[in-house]
């Protein structure tokens, strides 16, 4: 079994290793996700749980926001 992970990380390892344009292809896909996930969140999404002190009065918002959103069987038949 250690002789095929080892020919399977080999593999990968020489493929990377001899990439031209793979490596910029990478690079961008890697910022892109670091933008998307870091720069966006941070800016975008704001941290609505923070002002919940216990587990309890987060699940209850959660709870109740859900509840809001549910589509009752009524709605669907219009």
């Amino acid at each position: 079994m250690s002789g095929k992970l080892y020919r399977i990380y080999r593999f990968y390892r020489d493929g990377f290793s001899e990439m031209t344009v793979g490596k910029t292809l990478w690079v961008i896909i890697l910022v892109k996700l670091f933008i998307m996930f870091a720069v966006l969140k941070t800016f975008f999404f704001p941290s609505v749980m923070s002002q919940f002190d216990t587990a309890a009065q987060k699940s209850g918002y959660m709870l109740e926001q859900l509840g809001k959103r549910a589509v009752r069987p009524t709605e669907l038949q219009r």
